[in-house]
Protein backbone atom coordinates (compact mmCIF):
# COMPACT_ATOMS: atom_id res chain seq x y z
CA UNK A 1 0.00 0.00 0.00
CA UNK A 2 1.49 3.03 -1.34
CA UNK A 3 1.89 6.14 1.66
CA UNK A 4 0.41 9.50 0.19
CA UNK A 5 2.43 12.15 -0.76
CA UNK A 6 4.13 14.25 2.14
CA UNK A 7 2.28 17.75 2.46
CA UNK A 8 4.09 20.72 1.53
CA UNK A 9 4.92 22.98 4.04
CA UNK A 10 4.58 26.85 3.54
CA UNK A 11 5.93 29.93 5.69
CA UNK A 12 4.37 33.12 5.01
CA UNK A 13 6.55 35.84 6.30
CA UNK A 14 5.01 39.03 6.53
CA UNK A 15 6.09 42.42 8.51
CA UNK A 16 2.78 42.39 10.71
CA UNK A 17 -0.35 39.75 10.89
CA UNK A 18 -3.36 42.72 10.67
CA UNK A 19 -6.17 43.37 9.18
CA UNK A 20 -5.09 44.15 5.69
CA UNK A 21 -4.83 43.61 2.05
CA UNK A 22 -2.17 41.24 1.54
CA UNK A 23 -2.69 39.43 4.96
CA UNK A 24 -6.18 38.49 3.24
CA UNK A 25 -4.75 37.23 0.86
CA UNK A 26 -3.16 35.18 3.26
CA UNK A 27 -5.80 34.07 4.72
CA UNK A 28 -7.45 33.02 1.17
CA UNK A 29 -4.53 30.77 0.75
CA UNK A 30 -4.18 28.90 3.79
CA UNK A 31 -8.03 28.63 3.79
CA UNK A 32 -8.39 27.50 0.49
CA UNK A 33 -5.29 25.92 -1.10
CA UNK A 34 -6.03 21.51 -0.63
CA UNK A 35 -5.28 21.09 2.95
CA UNK A 36 -4.19 17.77 1.93
CA UNK A 37 -1.36 18.91 -0.02
CA UNK A 38 0.08 21.93 2.16
CA UNK A 39 1.09 23.07 5.74
CA UNK A 40 1.16 26.77 6.92
CA UNK A 41 3.18 29.00 9.35
CA UNK A 42 2.20 32.76 9.63
CA UNK A 43 5.91 34.43 10.53
CA UNK A 44 5.22 38.08 11.52
CA UNK A 45 8.11 40.40 12.44
CA UNK A 46 6.37 42.02 14.87
CA UNK A 47 3.10 41.36 16.22
CA UNK A 48 -0.15 38.91 14.94
CA UNK A 49 -3.80 40.27 15.51
CA UNK A 50 -6.75 38.87 16.02
CA UNK A 51 -7.17 38.91 12.72
CA UNK A 52 -5.51 35.41 12.61
CA UNK A 53 -9.24 34.13 13.28
CA UNK A 54 -10.07 34.74 9.90
CA UNK A 55 -7.98 31.09 9.54
CA UNK A 56 -10.69 28.52 9.27
CA UNK A 57 -7.66 25.67 9.96
CA UNK A 58 -6.97 24.53 13.29
CA UNK A 59 -3.13 23.37 12.38
CA UNK A 60 -1.32 26.34 11.36
CA UNK A 61 1.00 28.05 13.50
CA UNK A 62 1.81 31.29 14.14
CA UNK A 63 4.86 32.91 15.50
CA UNK A 64 5.23 36.43 16.32
CA UNK A 65 9.06 37.95 16.68
CA UNK A 66 8.20 41.27 18.40
CA UNK A 67 10.72 43.09 16.16
CA UNK A 68 11.45 46.74 17.66
CA UNK A 69 11.75 49.32 15.10
CA UNK A 70 14.78 49.44 12.86
CA UNK A 71 16.68 46.43 11.12
CA UNK A 72 15.79 42.53 11.39
CA UNK A 73 19.61 42.29 11.97
CA UNK A 74 19.64 41.18 15.61
CA UNK A 75 16.74 38.71 14.99
CA UNK A 76 18.54 36.64 12.08
CA UNK A 77 20.38 34.04 14.10
CA UNK A 78 16.86 33.86 15.11
CA UNK A 79 15.30 33.24 12.55
CA UNK A 80 17.68 31.44 10.84
CA UNK A 81 16.94 29.02 13.25
CA UNK A 82 13.59 29.26 12.96
CA UNK A 83 13.72 28.04 9.55
CA UNK A 84 15.91 25.08 9.67
CA UNK A 85 13.63 23.68 12.74
CA UNK A 86 10.69 24.20 10.25
CA UNK A 87 12.32 22.60 7.06
CA UNK A 88 10.20 24.03 5.39
CA UNK A 89 9.43 23.32 1.08
CA UNK A 90 8.41 27.37 0.30
CA UNK A 91 9.42 30.84 2.15
CA UNK A 92 6.55 33.10 0.92
CA UNK A 93 7.66 36.79 1.76
CA UNK A 94 5.19 39.49 1.37
CA UNK A 95 6.21 43.37 0.56
CA UNK A 96 9.82 44.81 1.32
CA UNK A 97 10.04 44.70 4.75
CA UNK A 98 9.85 40.93 4.88
CA UNK A 99 12.65 40.71 1.90
CA UNK A 100 15.48 40.53 4.12
CA UNK A 101 13.93 37.32 5.20
CA UNK A 102 14.89 35.64 1.76
CA UNK A 103 18.79 35.59 2.27
CA UNK A 104 18.27 33.57 5.21
CA UNK A 105 16.14 31.29 3.76
CA UNK A 106 18.73 30.36 1.16
CA UNK A 107 21.50 30.04 3.85
CA UNK A 108 18.34 27.66 5.59
CA UNK A 109 18.56 25.86 2.08
CA UNK A 110 14.78 26.27 1.93
CA UNK A 111 13.85 25.30 -2.15
CA UNK A 112 11.50 27.05 -2.84
CA UNK A 113 11.34 31.07 -2.11
CA UNK A 114 8.88 32.96 -3.13
CA UNK A 115 8.17 36.67 -3.52
CA UNK A 116 4.92 38.56 -3.53
CA UNK A 117 4.52 42.35 -3.89
CA UNK A 118 1.28 43.81 -3.15
CA UNK A 119 2.27 47.82 -3.27
CA UNK A 120 4.41 50.48 -2.24
CA UNK A 121 5.67 51.26 0.91
CA UNK A 122 4.28 54.11 2.85
CA UNK A 123 7.95 56.02 2.50
CA UNK A 124 7.97 55.18 -0.99
CA UNK A 125 4.34 55.84 -2.24
CA UNK A 126 5.36 55.74 -6.17
CA UNK A 127 8.45 53.32 -5.97
CA UNK A 128 11.23 55.55 -7.29
CA UNK A 129 13.61 55.55 -4.10
CA UNK A 130 16.69 54.63 -4.80
CA UNK A 131 17.51 53.06 -1.55
CA UNK A 132 14.71 50.77 -1.86
CA UNK A 133 15.51 49.90 -5.08
CA UNK A 134 19.10 49.13 -4.45
CA UNK A 135 17.99 46.69 -1.57
CA UNK A 136 15.45 44.73 -4.03
CA UNK A 137 18.31 44.47 -6.94
CA UNK A 138 20.78 43.04 -3.88
CA UNK A 139 18.40 40.55 -2.74
CA UNK A 140 16.91 39.28 -6.26
CA UNK A 141 19.58 36.43 -6.62
CA UNK A 142 18.05 34.56 -3.16
CA UNK A 143 14.58 35.09 -4.68
CA UNK A 144 13.12 31.68 -7.06
CA UNK A 145 9.77 33.97 -7.78
CA UNK A 146 8.47 36.99 -7.57
CA UNK A 147 4.98 37.84 -7.55
CA UNK A 148 3.30 41.05 -8.53
CA UNK A 149 -0.20 42.12 -8.07
CA UNK A 150 -0.99 44.81 -10.44
CA UNK A 151 0.14 45.04 -13.84
CA UNK A 152 1.94 48.34 -12.56
CA UNK A 153 4.44 46.45 -10.05
CA UNK A 154 4.47 43.32 -12.69
CA UNK A 155 6.45 45.83 -15.20
CA UNK A 156 8.75 47.54 -12.34
CA UNK A 157 10.10 44.55 -11.60
CA UNK A 158 11.18 44.23 -14.43
CA UNK A 159 12.11 47.95 -15.52
CA UNK A 160 13.52 49.27 -12.47
CA UNK A 161 14.88 45.62 -10.72
CA UNK A 162 15.70 43.59 -13.30
CA UNK A 163 14.08 41.06 -12.82
CA UNK A 164 13.58 38.69 -15.75
CA UNK A 165 9.87 37.89 -17.50
CA UNK A 166 10.80 34.15 -16.44
CA UNK A 167 10.84 34.73 -12.99
CA UNK A 168 7.73 37.08 -12.54
CA UNK A 169 4.60 36.37 -12.35
CA UNK A 170 0.85 38.63 -12.53
CA UNK A 171 -1.26 37.17 -9.89
CA UNK A 172 -4.41 39.60 -9.24
CA UNK A 173 -5.96 39.43 -5.95
CA UNK A 174 -9.19 36.83 -5.56
CA UNK A 175 -12.59 37.64 -4.16
CA UNK A 176 -14.95 35.84 -2.86
CA UNK A 177 -17.55 36.94 -5.12
CA UNK A 178 -20.18 34.76 -3.02
CA UNK A 179 -19.54 36.12 0.27
CA UNK A 180 -19.03 39.60 -1.62
CA UNK A 181 -22.37 39.89 -3.45
CA UNK A 182 -24.84 42.63 -4.33
CA UNK A 183 -27.31 43.51 -1.77
CA UNK A 184 -31.05 42.61 -2.76
CA UNK A 185 -32.78 45.67 -0.71
CA UNK A 186 -30.92 46.72 2.48
CA UNK A 187 -32.90 48.66 4.87
CA UNK A 188 -31.02 48.05 8.01
CA UNK A 189 -27.86 49.00 9.32
CA UNK A 190 -25.14 47.52 10.50
CA UNK A 191 -24.35 47.08 13.84
CA UNK A 192 -23.02 50.94 15.22
CA UNK A 193 -24.30 52.60 12.29
CA UNK A 194 -26.07 55.89 12.40
CA UNK A 195 -27.23 56.35 9.18
CA UNK A 196 -30.34 54.21 7.28
CA UNK A 197 -29.65 52.97 3.84
CA UNK A 198 -32.22 54.35 1.40
CA UNK A 199 -33.24 57.29 3.79
CA UNK A 200 -29.41 58.46 3.42
CA UNK A 201 -27.03 58.24 0.47
CA UNK A 202 -23.16 56.97 2.21
CA UNK A 203 -20.11 56.72 0.31
CA UNK A 204 -17.49 55.24 2.25
CA UNK A 205 -13.97 53.43 2.11
CA UNK A 206 -12.67 50.61 4.10
CA UNK A 207 -8.50 50.53 4.79
CA UNK A 208 -6.35 51.56 7.26
CA UNK A 209 -5.48 54.99 8.47
CA UNK A 210 -2.58 55.73 6.84
CA UNK A 211 -0.32 58.04 4.63
CA UNK A 212 -0.63 55.84 1.44
CA UNK A 213 -4.30 55.52 1.77
CA UNK A 214 -4.73 59.09 2.86
CA UNK A 215 -8.30 58.97 3.90
CA UNK A 216 -8.06 63.00 4.60
CA UNK A 217 -8.40 63.31 1.21
CA UNK A 218 -11.53 61.39 0.86
CA UNK A 219 -13.13 63.90 4.55
CA UNK A 220 -11.89 67.20 2.27
CA UNK A 221 -13.57 65.88 -0.49
CA UNK A 222 -16.28 65.32 1.18
CA UNK A 223 -16.76 68.84 2.48
CA UNK A 224 -16.37 70.21 -0.83
CA UNK A 225 -19.11 68.47 -2.22
CA UNK A 226 -21.59 69.97 1.14
CA UNK A 227 -20.22 73.13 0.54
CA UNK A 228 -20.18 72.90 -3.59
CA UNK A 229 -24.28 71.32 -3.02
CA UNK A 230 -25.53 72.34 0.27
CA UNK A 231 -28.85 70.71 -0.56
CA UNK A 232 -26.95 67.18 -0.12
CA UNK A 233 -26.58 67.70 3.35
CA UNK A 234 -29.96 66.10 3.92
CA UNK A 235 -28.81 62.75 2.76
CA UNK A 236 -25.19 62.58 1.83
CA UNK A 237 -23.08 60.91 4.68
CA UNK A 238 -20.10 59.51 5.19
CA UNK A 239 -18.49 56.02 6.33
CA UNK A 240 -14.72 55.56 6.93
CA UNK A 241 -13.71 52.22 8.35
CA UNK A 242 -10.55 51.07 9.75
CA UNK A 243 -7.98 52.42 12.25
CA UNK A 244 -4.56 53.88 12.37
CA UNK A 245 -2.74 57.42 12.82
CA UNK A 246 -4.60 59.57 10.35
CA UNK A 247 -7.86 59.29 12.06
CA UNK A 248 -7.11 62.58 13.93
CA UNK A 249 -6.04 64.41 11.09
CA UNK A 250 -9.29 63.15 8.96
CA UNK A 251 -11.35 63.85 11.87
CA UNK A 252 -10.32 67.19 12.62
CA UNK A 253 -11.20 67.78 8.83
CA UNK A 254 -14.76 67.29 8.86
CA UNK A 255 -14.54 68.82 12.27
CA UNK A 256 -13.63 71.83 11.15
CA UNK A 257 -16.63 72.28 8.50
CA UNK A 258 -18.67 71.04 11.28
CA UNK A 259 -19.74 67.63 9.45
CA UNK A 260 -18.68 65.36 12.38
CA UNK A 261 -22.18 64.18 12.89
CA UNK A 262 -22.60 63.45 9.39
CA UNK A 263 -19.49 60.98 9.02
CA UNK A 264 -18.84 57.50 10.96
CA UNK A 265 -15.99 56.34 11.65
CA UNK A 266 -16.40 52.75 13.50
CA UNK A 267 -12.47 51.60 13.53
CA UNK A 268 -11.50 48.31 12.56
CA UNK A 269 -15.17 45.85 11.62
CA UNK A 270 -15.37 42.38 10.86
CA UNK A 271 -18.55 42.98 8.94
CA UNK A 272 -17.04 44.59 6.25
CA UNK A 273 -19.23 42.83 3.60
CA UNK A 274 -22.15 43.84 5.25
CA UNK A 275 -20.94 47.53 5.55
CA UNK A 276 -20.00 47.35 1.39
CA UNK A 277 -23.89 46.53 1.07
CA UNK A 278 -24.87 49.32 2.86
CA UNK A 279 -23.11 51.82 0.91
CA UNK A 280 -24.26 53.89 -2.03
CA UNK A 281 -20.44 54.36 -3.55
CA UNK A 282 -16.91 53.09 -2.29
CA UNK A 283 -14.30 55.22 -2.40
CA UNK A 284 -10.42 54.85 -3.25
CA UNK A 285 -8.41 58.32 -2.04
CA UNK A 286 -4.88 56.30 -2.02
CA UNK A 287 -1.98 58.00 -3.03
CA UNK A 288 -0.36 54.73 -4.09
CA UNK A 289 -1.21 51.41 -4.89
CA UNK A 290 -1.17 48.03 -6.08
CA UNK A 291 -4.05 46.17 -6.33
CA UNK A 292 -6.58 47.56 -3.60
CA UNK A 293 -8.44 43.92 -2.10
CA UNK A 294 -11.04 46.27 -0.74
CA UNK A 295 -11.57 47.92 -3.89
CA UNK A 296 -12.11 44.42 -5.69
CA UNK A 297 -14.62 43.48 -2.71
CA UNK A 298 -16.54 46.79 -3.11
CA UNK A 299 -16.71 46.34 -6.75
CA UNK A 300 -17.53 42.68 -6.55
CA UNK A 301 -20.81 43.76 -4.28
CA UNK A 302 -22.00 45.86 -7.00
CA UNK A 303 -20.82 49.33 -5.74
CA UNK A 304 -19.71 52.27 -8.40
CA UNK A 305 -16.61 53.35 -7.46
CA UNK A 306 -14.78 57.18 -7.11
CA UNK A 307 -10.94 56.20 -6.91
CA UNK A 308 -7.41 57.91 -7.94
CA UNK A 309 -5.79 56.88 -10.83
CA UNK A 310 -2.95 55.51 -8.75
CA UNK A 311 -0.22 52.43 -9.32
CA UNK A 312 -2.76 49.24 -10.22
CA UNK A 313 -6.30 50.94 -9.67
CA UNK A 314 -7.01 52.23 -13.25
CA UNK A 315 -6.01 48.55 -14.17
CA UNK A 316 -9.41 47.85 -12.05
CA UNK A 317 -11.70 50.73 -12.44
CA UNK A 318 -12.99 51.42 -16.01
CA UNK A 319 -13.08 55.14 -15.86
CA UNK A 320 -17.15 56.43 -16.50
CA UNK A 321 -18.02 52.65 -17.35
CA UNK A 322 -17.16 50.83 -13.58
CA UNK A 323 -16.26 54.14 -11.63
CA UNK A 324 -15.14 57.38 -11.87
CA UNK A 325 -10.86 58.14 -12.23
CA UNK A 326 -9.46 61.46 -10.34
CA UNK A 327 -6.29 62.55 -10.30
CA UNK A 328 -4.17 61.84 -7.27
CA UNK A 329 -4.65 64.12 -4.35
CA UNK A 330 -7.61 66.03 -5.98
CA UNK A 331 -10.44 66.78 -3.76
CA UNK A 332 -12.37 69.14 -5.69
CA UNK A 333 -12.45 66.40 -8.93
CA UNK A 334 -13.37 63.86 -5.82
CA UNK A 335 -16.05 65.83 -4.98
CA UNK A 336 -17.68 66.19 -8.13
CA UNK A 337 -17.61 62.34 -9.24
CA UNK A 338 -18.84 62.02 -5.41
CA UNK A 339 -21.91 64.22 -7.12
CA UNK A 340 -22.37 62.56 -9.86
CA UNK A 341 -23.19 59.14 -8.10
CA UNK A 342 -25.21 61.44 -5.46
CA UNK A 343 -27.81 62.79 -8.27
CA UNK A 344 -27.45 60.52 -10.82
CA UNK A 345 -28.43 57.01 -9.47
CA UNK A 346 -29.57 55.53 -12.79
CA UNK A 347 -25.32 56.02 -13.66
CA UNK A 348 -24.41 54.83 -10.44
CA UNK A 349 -26.57 51.80 -10.80
CA UNK A 350 -25.45 51.22 -14.45
CA UNK A 351 -21.86 51.61 -13.56
CA UNK A 352 -22.27 49.34 -10.25
CA UNK A 353 -23.44 46.35 -11.88
CA UNK A 354 -20.85 47.00 -14.43
CA UNK A 355 -18.14 46.66 -11.94
CA UNK A 356 -19.71 43.05 -10.70
CA UNK A 357 -19.50 41.91 -13.82
CA UNK A 358 -15.94 42.90 -14.28
CA UNK A 359 -15.37 41.25 -10.73
CA UNK A 360 -16.79 37.78 -11.53
CA UNK A 361 -14.61 37.85 -14.94
CA UNK A 362 -11.78 39.18 -13.77
CA UNK A 363 -10.78 38.82 -10.23
CA UNK A 364 -12.14 35.64 -8.84
CA UNK A 365 -10.80 33.60 -6.33
CA UNK A 366 -11.21 30.49 -8.77
CA UNK A 367 -8.90 32.67 -11.41
CA UNK A 368 -5.89 33.24 -8.01
CA UNK A 369 -5.96 30.69 -6.03
CA UNK A 370 -4.73 28.02 -9.03
CA UNK A 371 -1.88 30.07 -10.11
CA UNK A 372 -0.42 30.16 -6.67
CA UNK A 373 -1.05 26.21 -6.61
CA UNK A 374 1.15 26.04 -8.97
CA UNK A 375 3.94 28.35 -7.75
CA UNK A 376 4.12 26.46 -4.59
CA UNK A 377 3.98 23.07 -5.73
CA UNK A 378 7.54 21.16 -6.66
CA UNK A 379 8.65 21.96 -9.95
Amino acid sequence: MSMPPRRRLIVHVVYSFHVGGLENVIVQLINRLPADAFDHVVLSLTTISDFRNRITRPDVRFIELNKPPGHAVPLYPRIYRLLRELKPDVVHTCNLAALEVVPLAWLARVPLRIHAEHGWDAHDPQGQNPRYQRVRRLYKPFVTHYVAVSKDIFDYLGRAIGVPPSRRSLIANGVDTECFSPRDVVTEAVDGCPFRPGQHWMAGTVGRLMTVKNQPLLARAFVTLLQRHPQARERARLVLVGEGPLRAETESILDAAGLRPLAWMPGARDDVPAILRMLDCFVLPSDAEGTSCTLQEAMSVGLPVVATAVGGTPELVADNATGSLVPRGDAPAMADALWRYFSDSPVARVHGQAARRHALATFSLQAMLPRYEQLFSPR
